[in-house]
């Protein structure tokens, strides 16, 4: 069941979506969309993507109450570990979708952009799985900040290209893949990695990661016997967030939570675009973006390569409009904090993304039973959290 803010025949959330791209994307992207209305109204398609959930994935992940991570936050704490998830995190829900739908359409070659590199891992996986030949764009900063995704990337089968132009991280790594896929777009499969990008990508990243909500409602009724009061999620992009708000888009007692990257401060450095944007164009889509006075787009920053994307999935501006959840930041420094708590009281290193959303939760301003989104797990920020902390 599409929730009732999906969006329009235009990919349309309210102002926010649409497709703004060269003529030359134009019918690949037609494609994509008839490609998708006909899988997701196929029961075969909704089959085989269940049993590779099921048996790939290793789904459902477990709903895990942090109890004495709940004493430090002053509320009951549930964890929907998608860490656990195979790969690591919930990239995978995503790009077993997306290739399985390029297989299907009889795409012989996929590529993908990544930011922290969970995204570039998971397609390497499913592209492996299916036999396909990958290319994953990478910024060179994320290259060297995220070396072990790299080295993974590579064990997979997958190529990856590291991205010098700009601020050389996901916005850049994006560009890159754009240009890929215009100059070969006749056999080619782009596997967006989150909610942005032109329609249909954004319902199409949200739906095959709705599975979070769906297991997440269900597992907190068997778990509390009701629902939560909070549901909170890191946003950079967004997908994991969307997939997890939309188990509760109709429960109006639960408050929808996202937490952005204020990196440095909002005063500073961040990676804030719902708080801190303005409407604007980026990557094929109208959201909230960094932008100057002039348009051009701003470089974000956050110690998370997951999260510092200058712009946002174009339904999370739309739930910021609408008030159905609101936007909350947190900095570097509460992060890392987060970070070093869940470990210590849990015996859980996060991933530094979803450790935002737990530093939000820190902050002792939440009550009742909050469910936070743990999107991965922090094998990948062993390193940076060891050379911030040195520092």
């Amino acid at each position: 069941m599409r929730p009732e803010n999906a969006p329009d025949h235009a990919g349309r959330f309210g102002e926010f979506g649409g497709r703004f791209v060269p003529e030359a994307l134009m019918r690949a992207l037609d494609e994509l969309e008839r490609a998708w209305e006909k899988a997701r109204a196929d029961a075969s398609f909704g089959h085989e993507l269940d049993a590779l959930l099921d048996t790939v994935v290793g789904r459902p992940t477990p709903l895990y109450e942090a109890k004495r991570f709940s004493e430090r936050a002053g509320a009951r704490v549930l964890l929907k570990r998608e860490d656990l998830a195979h790969t690591g995190a919930h990239k995978i829900n995503n790009t077993l979708g997306q290739v399985l739908l390029a297989a299907r359409m009889g795409k012989k070659r996929v590529i993908a952009e990544t930011g922290a590199g969970q995204h570039g891992v998971a397609t390497a996986t499913a592209a492996a799985y299916f036999g396909l030949p990958c290319v994953v764009y990478m910024g060179a900063t994320d290259v060297g900040r995220q070396h072990l995704n790299v080295v993974r990337m590579e064990l997979l089968g997958a190529q990856v290209v590291p991205v010098e132009a700009g601020s050389a991280t996901l916005k850049d790594a994006i560009n890159e893949a754009l240009r890929d896929w215009v100059a070969n777009v006749e056999d080619t499969h782009y596997v967006i990695g989150s909610v942005v990008g032109p329609h249909p990508y954004p319902e199409i990243v949200a739906a095959l990661q709705t599975v979070i909500g769906n297991e997440a409602r269900a597992q907190c009724h068997e778990l509390t016997g009701g629902l939560p009061d909070e549901v909170v999620a890191c946003v950079g992009g967004g997908s994991n967030a969307a997939g997890l708000f939309r188990g509760f888009y109709r429960d109006e007692s639960v408050a929808l939570v996202g937490v952005e990257a204020a990196g440095e401060g909002l005063n500073g450095r961040h990676g804030a675009s719902i708080t801190k944007g303005t409407p604007g164009v980026l990557h094929g889509a109208r959201s909230l973006v960094l932008q100057d006075d002039e348009g051009l787009i701003a470089h974000a920053h956050s110690i998370s390569a997951g999260l510092d994307y200058p712009g946002v999935g174009p339904e999370h501006a739309w739930l910021a409009a609408t008030g159905r959840a609101r936007y909350e930041s947190a900095t570097d420094e509460e992060a890392l904090e987060a970070f070093r708590i869940l470990g210590e009281t849990e015996g859980i290193l996060p991933a530094l993304e979803p450790a935002h959303a737990l530093a939000y939760v820190l902050r002792g301003k939440t009550e009742g039973t909050v469910l936070v989104g743990l999107s991965g797990r922090g094998d990948k920020d062993v390193a940076t959290v060891a050379s911030a902390l040195d520092g």
